[in-house]
């Protein structure tokens, strides 16, 4: 058979393992390393997997030698905030000066600045500024991506930010996810009446469903936002729509929301920091996914992490995602969050490899298509400048990757000094 690539002389291919439910507990800690590997690639597809000395035997189009690099699947990066305008680095001080979040809030700064610069900014311009953050994205090794709506709370802002992910997705050859996040915070105007605000945003689901602008709902759960009663209401009508559902709950303060999303089969719920015993036993009898993100508690400057090792040893599921936001975590390298989960989150380098592939896809419902290398699949793959696997995490703040291909095509490729 003539395939139409090879690629060989692979020192570790990273296979995690395909499963049509999340990996939970100790299953996350399994990960099939083939070393000196191959493996071939027709109509984008993964056509062949063995091993380097066998692959001397087989014929193919294009030869691509790894050079005893390792190679991975794609990442998956299963919660960002891609689309805004404008940056806040004047919080900068205030984060230094020790000010909560929440304060920052409450003086008109944090996301309701991003806010203001987003509804000021062209759908012109919102595409042009995402496609500048998503390229940062390709370029750490992501080939999908989700990307969340919320910084307009307003019908006509909202449904802008949906349609540049719809721009950008039919634009880029990487898989984007996307996400109505409309009941992200509480616009002043609406201070008295947040059901009121929530009833509008639910008026909003007819229409993203009708131009196809999301597939996924968020709200933010959270002291001084939505409380379990209104992010019940916004999910349930959600549901009944058909959207698959997502959660930012029990980020600051414990309030149920882990326990909500599970009783209500969310794909995932995320940050978790504040997330109680119960929650946690709750997450380890369902399939809906911990997204942690340890980069938003560093950029914060806090001390308390997620719990992920509990969640994991009590029999959950973590996945792991870098929050890209201009606020709370100003990173799209992916790679940065393998390296703080191994070292604030005490996670293993199978379970972190795991929780940026096989379980980041089924946290935003692309299991199928996304986050393992099997016959049959999407040859999306990165090839990276590294000894093994364990290098990754240990080698942090630096971009490791050396080539990005999505369906067997080079979308990326690391610049060489000359």
């Amino acid at each position: 058979m003539n395939y139409d690539m090879l690629v060989k002389d692979i020192g570790q291919l990273i296979l995690p393992e395909s499963s049509h439910v999340p990996l939970k507990g100790e299953r996350m800690k399994g990960l099939s390393i083939k070393e000196q590997a191959a493996f071939a690639v027709s109509e984008g597809k993964i056509a062949w997997i063995g091993s380097n000395k066998d692959a001397g035997t087989l014929n193919a189009e294009l030869i691509i030698s790894a050079d005893n690099k390792v190679v991975s699947p794609g990442l998956v990066d299963p919660h960002t905030h891609l689309v805004f305008g404008g940056s806040r680095e004047g919080e900068l001080e205030l984060k230094q000066q020790g000010m909560p979040y929440l304060e920052i809030l409450e003086k008109g700064g944090g996301i309701l600045s991003t806010v203001a610069a987003t509804k000021q900014s062209t759908e012109e311009e919102l595409v042009k500024k995402a496609a500048h953050h998503l390229e940062t994205s390709i370029a750490h090794g992501v080939t999908t991506l989700e990307a969340k709506s919320g910084y307009g709370l307003d019908k006509e802002t909202e449904l802008k930010q949906l349609r540049v992910v719809k721009i950008l997705a039919s634009t880029y050859p990487i898989r984007l996810v996307s996400t109505f996040l409309g009941p992200h915070a509480v616009p002043p105007e609406y201070k008295e009446s947040v059901s009121a605000f929530i009833e509008e945003m639910i008026s909003l689901l007819n229409v993203i469903k009708e131009e196809e602008l999301a597939e996924f709902v968020d709200i933010f759960c959270e002291t001084g936002v939505f409380s379990i009663e209104q992010s019940r209401i916004f999910l349930e009508a959600a549901k009944e729509k058909g959207y698959g559902l997502k959660m930012h709950a029990d980020e600051i303060y414990s309030l149920g929301g882990t326990e909500l999303a599970v009783s209500l089969g969310a794909v995932s719920v995320d940050h978790l920091v504040a997330a109680t015993d119960i929650g946690i036993e709750k997450l380890a009898s369902s399939n809906t996914v911990a997204v942690l993100l340890p980069g938003t508690t560093f950029y914060l400057g806090k001390n308390t992490y997620a719990k992920a090792r509990k969640i994991i040893d009590t029999g959950g599921a973590v996945a792991l995602a870098t929050d890209f936001n201009p606020g709370s975590s100003v990173t799209e390298n992916l790679q940065v969050i393998m390296s703080l989960a191994a070292l604030k989150l005490q996670m293993t380098a199978e379970e972190i490899w795991n929780a940026v592939t096989v379980n980041a896809a089924h946290a935003i419902g692309k299991s199928e298509e996304a986050g393992t290398l099997e016959l049959g699949r999407k040859a999306d793959f990165v090839i990276w400048d590294i000894p093994t696997y364990q290098y990754l995490p240990y080698h942090y703040g630096i971009n490791h990757a050396y080539s990005v291909y999505v369906k067997g095509k080079k979308i990326w490729e690391q610049a060489r000094i000359i």
